[in-house]
């Protein structure tokens, strides 16, 4: 693939040619003489000038940064990103339906998706066209899985679950699974947990990607809700009767409790926790291992975690977070004091 290819696809501006087909992308320090780079970072302009890449994709103010063949782009990373996209080997397989499979009745499958072996697809369930669907796992009932969508090894979908088009669902995930839903009734001496029925769905929107292990609880009564262009990390937990806007990114061993509502273009670091029945506006920022324990209702950066210390500098400053109570009852006494003389 010359620049030239590439241009053609995904716009942009080529200085330069390559002299030999480009074979794939790499980093500025480890690239090949036959792959293309990227510069999106300055930290990194120096290392450049020592790079084995055969092209550089580069943003409109480093246009001048190399003379090697490059491409000029608005957004060098995101471009880059497609651009790897472009170089990965195609993963479509002829359509077909392996012979280990079990295909219950009513279900409809597209001539041209692909069902591996030892699939359970549920009855009246539909499968869109180059659906791919991998060894061992289990699609329930009524459930709706959109064109071009891929589903990994041994991932499970519950019945009556959707998912629209080209979303990438990996393995170990379990979508539709009931939430944790239970009433307290301790009013006697042989007093239980009496469990909520979970009759809603999980729906989820296009264009989304499902992290490995993460598992999406079933609404109790409405529908858990994921909007297009969702991109979830792997173990994350989505709790019943979530909904989370179009274009947010969740990641890795995130916790949100049900009934949150997080908006569009939300960004959530590693760990952190949703306490639940609370919204987050679009545009917000939640910092690695944050605990939110009320709505965020404006856009920007939000942190709730204490920044790592000296373990014995960490000891002494709780020590003092403990009595912050007491200190604070102490100061308001002598403001008390000070105004009545």
């Amino acid at each position: 693939m010359f620049l030239r290819d590439i241009i053609s696809k995904l716009g942009g501006e080529a200085i330069g040619e390559v002299g030999r087909p480009l074979l794939g992308v790499g980093t500025v320090a480890g690239a090949a003489d036959t792959q293309i780079t990227f510069l999106a970072n300055p930290k990194y302009r120096a290392a450049l000038a020592n790079t084995d890449a055969a092209a550089v994709i580069v943003g409109v103010n480093d246009r001048d940064v190399t003379s090697k063949p490059r491409i000029v782009a608005n957004n060098p990373y995101a471009y880059f990103a497609r651009a790897a996209q472009l170089f990965q080997a195609s993963n479509v397989v002829a359509g077909g339906i392996h012979a280990s499979a079990v295909i219950h009745a009513g279900a409809i499958i597209a001539s041209s998706a692909w069902v591996a072996e030892f699939v359970s697809i549920g009855a009246n369930a539909s499968i869109g066209e180059r659906v791919q669907i991998g060894a061992g796992s289990v699609i329930g009932e009524n459930v709706s899985i959109g064109a071009d969508s891929v589903i990994a090894a041994r991932a499970t979908i519950y019945a009556h679950c959707q998912i629209g088009h080209r979303a990438i669902v990996h393995s170990g995930v379990v979508i539709g699974a009931d939430g944790f839903g239970f009433a307290a009734d301790f009013s006697g001496s042989d007093g239980c947990w009496v469990k909520i029925p979970q009759t809603g769905r999980v729906i989820i929107g296009d264009d989304c990607e499902i992290g490995a292990n993460t598992t999406i609880d079933r609404g109790a009564i409405d529908d858990t809700i994921i909007g297009n262009d969702v991109k979830l990390d792997n173990q994350v937990q989505v709790g019943h009767n979530c909904i989370i806007g179009d274009h947010t990114l969740i990641s890795g061993c995130v916790g949100i409790a049900g009934s949150t509502t997080i908006g569009k273009r939300v960004m959530v670091g590693g760990a952190a926790g949703f306490t639940g029945h609370l919204s987050v506006c679009d545009g917000a920022i939640i910092s690695a291992m944050t605990l939110v324990t009320k709505s965020i209702t404006e856009p920007g950066m939000v942190t709730g975690v204490m920044p790592q210390m000296n373990h014995a500098d960490w000891l002494k400053n709780i020590a003092h977070l403990r009595r912050l109570d007491k200190l604070a009852g102490a100061v308001n006494e002598i403001k008390k004091k000070g105004s009545a003389t």
